[in-house]
């Protein structure tokens, strides 16, 4: 690397210790950031160097601008990597990632804005000519909004300009229940985004959800690395993803990815990024929904199925370097599916669980990938995201990718919360799945009264059971030698100068 050579990960959990993994193999060095509620994390243990960021509530620590760029200013890091989520999207922290001298791995704060405000984001891919989802974004009243749905046809959706990750988000399926919802989501929207305008789509029944991976580099090339199917959510939030989609064929590839890197184009986009689809199967039209200026939580299934390694190119962008590749040479192999592991629990409205993770083991075996943020002993908190791995399985086809992934799922353990590990497998066990035609309502449909089978996944959470019974003396007895809870072979543990800033 010619300007980067320490990187600080403005994030934590899994994708702060996927992104030190691509560091580390670039030979960059890493900081991590880390609050009150994670001085002993795993993204902590994972990096070379962390610094304190402040209290647990993310306002206080990944959400804080200033603490951020002060722990890079301590640290010395010559560029920061957002992540996803927390300061990811923010352009201002972009900006100010840039007017400090640093690198921000990402796009520029200009396309951010561009992208993060939703009506915005219309309006400039309505002039590129790139298909969006008939709608409405003049106004913010309710008189007008209340014309346009009737203009548009009822069930609409209901969606925040600044908005994003399923809030403020409304389908609504009749006049009736308009106003309601439209005060409804104003209020999510402002909590959650600063910002109450609204607009108005036509809501696609029984739409799939697709998205396709683009790369720019600074010296003007952008190109797709094809699709992610993500039609499997659950309150809008996406739980599983596989790449080829089952729904395209060579001629609609081709022309979605097309319109994706027309979008890119449009804002004038470098780094990694997304631009998400929803596609009416029966007309088979595609709209444009948003785009993700940042890295995908997904982004491992096409990693897995384009040999291309989505991180470490982000930070060769980022330090200047051009994509030495064309659209042509870029081809997918096999099939991957992803599936997002929560602590919580499916049959109750998908809660979160918290709590400390008495035992994990985590499936092995050919074509079997698992990026995770939680080792045995992390506890999972109130305070963020509940997602404690991401497991990926590739295979040759589609069917074969299926199988290999309900074998890792019946193989992976979790004691001391709730998960969703038996729920997924009730997912890609069901023939709609398995056929390729399930749509963004199926979850909801199929699964609203799912209930967990008590003869399943028995086998290995005896085992681990059993060694927590084993190992429990052991662990009690290294407790009060180091004074408290923890692993008293933990370096972190006898050792805290490391920590810049720790209490």
């Amino acid at each position: 690397m010619d300007k980067i050579h320490k990187v600080l990960v403005a994030n934590r959990g899994e994708i702060a210790v996927r992104i030190m993994r691509a560091c580390r193999e670039l030979g960059i060095h890493t900081v991590a950031v880390y609050s009150d509620a994670e001085q002993g994390s795993f993204h902590v243990r994972s990096a070379d160097e962390a610094c304190f960021l402040g209290p647990a509530a993310p306002s206080e620590s990944y959400l804080s601008i200033e603490r951020v760029l002060e722990a890079a200013r301590t640290t010395h890091a010559d560029a920061i990597h957002p992540g996803y989520g927390f300061l990811s999207e923010n352009a201002d922290f972009a900006q100010a990632v840039r007017e400090k001298g640093l690198i921000f791995i990402g796009p520029r704060p200009e396309a951010i804005r561009a992208m993060g405000d939703k009506v915005e984001a219309r309006a400039r891919m309505q002039a590129r000519g790139v298909p969006t989802v008939p709608g409405y974004q003049e106004s913010n009243e309710d008189a007008a909004l209340e014309r346009a749905a009737d203009k548009i046809g009822y069930p609409v959706l209901v969606k925040a300009a600044a908005g994003g990750g399923g809030k403020a988000m409304r389908v609504v399926p009749g006049r009736e229940e308009l106003l309601e919802a439209l005060g409804a989501a104003r209020r999510e929207a402002r909590h959650a985004f600063g910002d109450e305008r609204l607009f108005l789509e036509k809501y696609i029944e029984k739409g799939r959800h697709i998205e396709f991976q683009v790369l720019a580099d600074e010296h003007g090339k952008t190109l797709h690395l094809f699709e992610r199917e993500c039609s499997i959510q659950r309150r809008h939030q996406k739980i599983i993803e596989e790449t080829p989609s089952p729904l395209l064929n060579a001629e609609m590839r081709a022309k979605m990815g097309a319109a994706a890197v027309a979008a890119a184009e449009a804002v004038g986009y470098v780094n990694a990024g997304t631009v998400e689809f929803i596609v009416d199967p029966a007309e088979r039209e595609f709209y444009f929904l948003e785009m993700n200026t940042r890295l995908q939580v997904e982004h491992p299934i096409t990693e897995m199925t384009t040999g291309l390694d989505l991180v470490k190119w982000q930070i060769r962008i980022a330090d200047g370097q051009a994509l030495p590749f064309r659209q042509a040479e870029l081809a997918q192999r096999g099939h991957a599916i992803e599936c997002r592991v929560y602590a919580e629990d499916p049959a109750n409205r998908f809660l979160p669980s918290t709590g400390c993770l008495l035992r994990v083991v985590g499936p092995r075996g050919p074509g079997i990938r698992l990026d995770s943020g939680y080792e045995t002993g992390d506890e999972v908190t109130v305070y963020y995201d509940p997602l404690v791995a991401k497991l990926i399985a590739h295979a040759e086809t589609r069917d074969e990718a299926v199988h290999r992934m309900r074998a890792a799922l019946q193989d992976y353990c979790v004691l001391g919360v709730t998960t969703n590990v038996e729920f997924l497998d009730a997912v890609l066990s069901h023939p709609e799945f398995n056929a390729g035609q399930a749509t963004t309502t199926f979850v909801e449909e199929e699964f609203g009264a799912w209930q967990p089978n008590k003869e399943a996944f028995t086998p290995l959470a005896l085992v681990g059971a059993a060694l927590i019974d084993t190992l429990t003396p052991a662990v009690k007895s290294a407790e009060e030698e180091i004074g408290g809870k923890g692993n008293r072979f933990d370096p972190w543990r006898r050792n805290d100068t490391f920590r810049i800033g720790a209490k």
